[in-house]
Order: C-alpha cells, then structure tokens, then sequence
C-alpha cells in the first residue's frame, strides 16, 4: 500500500518507495527503512518536502535492522559543463560566504546562551559535502584564504571541507562523508563559549584558562545530547580530535587502539588548519611547512599513516597555497596534479623581480618552462593575499 507523507509526518520504521517533491536536485537511488530520526533531519536539510511511503513494507513496531535508503542518496548525476577554475572559484567562494553567514548565526545564539540545534547547520554541511564532490580543488583553495578576526568562523568551515575532501580520498562511502563534514562543522563550536580574553590572549594561558578552552568538547557533546540524533561518528569526532595516539591529549588522555580513525582524520585536520592561521601568538605557516611539521614534530602524536594519506590527499603544494616560481613570479596554486604533485596548475600574478603586479595568468606548470622553487607567506611581499582574491583575481578569471 502506497501513500504520500510530508517530510515532517515521517518517522523511523517508514520504508520509504520514493521522493516525490522537493526544492534540490537530490535522489534516492535506492529504497529501504529509514531507522533513524538524523536520517530525516538530513532529508530536510537537503530540501526533500514529500515522500512515497510503502505502509506494506513499513515496521513501524518491529526491530529496525534493514539498511536505510538514506546512505546511496547522492546529487542527481546530470551531466555538468567542465568549469574553468574561475568558475570554480567563484561559485565555490560564494557557497562559502553563505556557509560563513549560516555559521556566524549559529556561534552568535551559542554565545547568548540561546537555544541553537544541529539541524540549523545540516543544510550548510549537505552544501559543502555536495561541493566537495562536484570541484574539491576550488573549495580547498578557500581554505587558505582567511580573513583576519574571523578563525572560529573559517576554521569549523575549513575543517568541515578538509575531513570531507580526506574522507572521499580515503573511499568512504557517501553517507559517512557526510556525517564527517558535519562533525569538522562542530567539533569545535564549543569554542565560541570562550571568552574573548583568552581567545586573544598573545601569551601562554594559565592552569585555569587551559580548563576553560580544555571544556568546549564537553560543550559540543552536550549540544549534540540535546539535539536527540544518532549521529555516532560526529560524537566520536568531538569528543576525541584533541587526544593525541601518545594520551598526551585531552580530555580523556586516550591514546593508541582507544582512538578511530576518524578521531585521528579530526586531529590531522584540526592541527593541519591551526597550523596555516594567524593566531594572537604567532604567525601562520605556509600549506608546505606545516604539512612537513605534521611529519616532523607529531611524532607520536598523530597517525602517521594517516598523515600521509593526507599529504597524498592535498598535496606537496596544496590548492590555495602562495608559491614563488623559478621565473620569479608570485602564484596562487588552483588545480592539483594528481599526476605530477609538483606541476599543479596555478595562477601567476606578481613579479619579484618588479616588485608589481602583473597580468594575471593560468600556467600549467606540466606543460610550461617553470617550476616551483617554494612556498612563500604573503607578508614577505606585502601582499594582502585575502584582499587580492577576493578584489582582482575573482573578478578577473
């Protein structure tokens, strides 16, 4: 027997037949239970309005041990135009902007002590996951333009994209890409509890400011107890990305066998970010630099297979990175090479030798007479970097 629910008047047990309405150009390519009420929040998140339910095939009272429909949903697999990497950027930039602003909200109730719920941020995290299949380079390349004054925003952000992009180049399948991005979305909106004092403070915190930064994981995890989802993997996530394999971490000093992979993808992300932003102590790193500190100074402290995996994933010269070439030309790397890691496509912009801009140009260093000779941080030229793409080089690709 076949009838038609809303989204809201479904519930676990509902074997559901198939989509009937919705606003997003979504699918579910296979039928099956729904067993959980996060699987729905998901659907709502992502703009699915009515259902075709079997009530035939439905356990409403019954044990639910069938996979659910929910985990080969995937974008609908229209065939799309092969974008250039300025298309890219631009629409990528925008989904981040509005992926800022949704953010921004959320950390703002969270600070006020407002009542907030994760079903405010699935929709964000369904867009960045959707993203990340369609153009992961374009959206990498934000990452590593970042704004001053704003690391709590763009970090949850980068880390939500990065575990994505890390878990799609591990093969996981779509379901658990999602849920991935949702946890680097909220591993660390406990932060946002801080006060400003210790969040700005240039020197080392106090025994007692460490507890109260220490204390944002327990934050997390209760805003994830309030919101009633079965959402295993971005428990695990919050809970664990600050424990270390050594049980140096915190807040439980687990280590070892004690940590899942995903605990260990989250530190890896979660350093990796840290370690490429301007923080009130010090000064940022290039993308190159920080990847070789995951290798050299975690001994110990993170997977160091997974840390290859990731240096794999991103790259030698990840997307967004400021190179220096051997013709001396300043470059914006876009496009990663598989291939051939060292001869990824970039962007040249700016004339060491001059000391001034240039025209801006696409180089596909596989097949042009230059090569990377380092990666460079935008201070040492005085170029606002941030300001640069966001006011020339997106306006002129």
């Amino acid at each position: 027997m076949l009838k038609l629910f809303s989204i809201d008047e479904v519930r676990p047990g509902m074997f559901v037949n198939r989509v009937t309405r919705q606003t997003a150009q979504l699918k579910i390519k296979t039928q099956g239970l729904v067993k959980e009420q996060g699987l729905i929040q998901k659907l709502k998140a992502r703009g699915i309005l009515e259902v075709e339910i079997d009530l035939s095939r439905s356990i409403l009272h019954e044990e639910l041990t069938m996979e659910s429909p929910m985990e080969d949903e995937s974008p609908v697999t229209t065939a799309k135009p092969q974008q250039t990497e300025g298309e890219a950027l631009n629409e990528s930039h925008k989904l981040y902007e509005q992926a800022k602003s949704v953010q921004s909200k959320f950390f703002k109730k969270v600070r006020k002590g407002g009542k907030v719920s994760i079903s405010e941020l699935m929709g964000t995290s369904a867009d960045i996951i959707d993203s990340v299949f369609d153009n992961p380079d374009a959206l990498c390349c934000l990452t590593l333009i970042k704004e001053r004054d704003q690391y709590l925003l763009e970090h949850s952000l980068n880390c939500s994209i990065l575990m994505a992009v890390f878990a799609r180049h591990l093969g996981f399948d779509k379901e658990l890409i999602d849920e991935l991005g949702l946890a680097g979305l909220l591993m660390d909106v406990g932060m946002a509890t801080i006060p400003d004092d210790i969040l700005s403070k240039s020197g080392r915190l106090d025994q007692a400011e460490i507890q109260i930064v220490e204390g944002h994981v327990d934050f997390g995890l209760e805003l994830l107890e309030q919101s009633e989802m079965d959402l295993d993997v971005v428990r695990d996530v919050i809970a664990n990305h600050h424990e270390r394999m050594d049980g140096s971490g915190y807040p439980r000093g687990k280590g070892g066998d004690y940590l899942s992979v995903y605990a260990r993808m989250a530190a890896i992300v979660d350093s990796y970010d840290a370690m490429t932003s301007d923080r009130p102590w010090r000064k940022g790193l290039p993308p190159t630099q920080a990847l070789k500190r995951l290798l050299s100074s975690s001994q110990g402290l993170l997977d160091q297979s997974l840390v290859q995996q990731f240096i794999r994933c991103v790259g030698v010269h990840p997307v967004g990175s400021l190179v220096k070439l051997k013709s001396g030309k300043l470059a914006i790397v876009v496009r990663a090479n598989k291939q051939d890691p060292l001869c990824p496509v970039v962007m040249s912009f700016y004339s060491v030798r001059t000391n001034m801009y240039n025209e801006i140009k696409r180089l596909d260093l596989s097949k042009v007479g230059d090569e990377i000779e380092t990666s460079v941080r935008p201070e040492e030229f005085k170029i606002n970097l941030t300001k640069f793409f966001k006011d020339v080089l997106l306006q002129q690709v």
